[in-house]
């Protein structure tokens, strides 16, 4: 009998941890105005996801973004993660920033939209 009660404690457990399941909200976003030429701190900040099983790259036409700073992941009391990473960056018209978002199995990038 325990053995049951144990099993389905268990199977009740993991059934509530997969419907937890919350895709991340993404923000991409400098510092500072975007000018071009002018050096400003590329932001990507991901937020709402869960479970934690995350990873966030800033990228360069493509191509990851060396020297990048990522917060500690931290969490709300609804056990809902959030997390930021940004690096120094000098936009240059016509290049392509981005922050690529995989959360689990899902992977999604998203375009920072200079306002110049």
């Amino acid at each position: 009998m325990r053995i049951v009660f144990f099993l389905a404690a268990l199977a009740a457990v993991y059934c509530s941890d997969k419907s937890k399941y919350s895709p991340p909200k993404v923000q991409v976003y400098t510092t500072g105005p975007g000018e071009f030429g002018v050096k400003n701190i590329l932001i990507c900040h991901v937020s709402g996801f869960h479970p934690p099983d995350i990873t966030i790259q800033l990228m360069k036409e493509g191509e990851e973004l060396s020297n990048a700073n990522q917060t500690d992941l931290a969490f709300k009391p609804d056990w809902h993660f959030h997390l930021t990473k940004s690096v120094a960056f000098t936009p240059t018209r016509g290049e392509r920033f981005s922050c690529k978002v995989t959360h689990g199995a899902n992977m999604k990038e998203y375009v920072w939209v200079p306002n110049m």
